[in-house]
């Protein structure tokens, strides 16, 4: 499970800012060096919180989404974020502009993906297979896809297999974002059915 203190990151930010303040209020307004200190130490602990970043599941409310589904939905996205953002990540550097418009929107479902799992836990067995296998392989095949770009002598032909299973890939991150549109919306029929009934009775229509 990550750290809820963050990764190097903002270790390395707050180090740098506090070490900044220090200097700055010790050499540049003369104040004495321990209260400098003091206020440098504060300055790292409050920035090493506040660039923290967020953790999966930040704010549910474990006993409404059930703690089983909680730590069920998170196993999954935890194993899939690295893939997520070598997907993210290698997508950018890709020079076709087609090609890198089909990887970035593969991309953007993902993320769209992990956004409705952590906002309904539930919903995770819906897209197992989505996260632990079309996702890591779609980042493999996009970085495939610019390690051959990046040959002095690309194969054409192997470009455009690729690109067509990239398109296949899009098919499948589509279907599973639009499966989980629908089983939030599994109920939308039944209220029309009595909303509407419920409309005739009171309104004659």
């Amino acid at each position: 499970m990550p750290s809820p203190f963050g990764n190097d990151v903002n270790w390395i930010i707050a180090g740098a800012a506090s070490a900044a303040v220090v200097l700055g209020l010790s050499l540049g307004l003369g104040v004495p060096f321990v209260i400098a200190v003091g206020i440098g130490v504060a300055t790292f602990a409050g920035l090493v919180f506040l660039l923290a970043p967020r953790q999966l599941f930040e704010g549910i409310d474990e006993k409404a989404a059930g703690k089983g589904q909680i730590a069920y939905a998170r196993d999954l996205l935890t194993e899939a974020t690295p893939p997520r953002q070598h997907l993210e990540a290698t997508a950018d550097a890709i020079e076709d502009p087609e090609v890198r418009l089909r990887a970035r929107h593969l991309a953007e479902i993902s993320a769209d993906i992990f956004n409705r799992v952590e906002a309904n836990p539930a919903s995770a067995p819906t897209v197992r297979r989505f996260l632990s296998y079309y996702l890591p392989r779609a980042a493999e095949i996009v970085e495939g896809y610019r390690g051959i770009e990046q040959k002095r002598m690309p194969e054409p032909e192997r470009l455009t297999e690729i690109n067509a299973v990239i398109v296949k890939l899009e098919d499948a991150f589509v279907h599973y974002a639009d499966g989980l549109v629908d089983a939030e919306l599994g109920t939308l029929d039944v209220d029309l059915k009595l909303i509407q009934a419920s409309l005739k009775e009171d309104l004659g229509r």
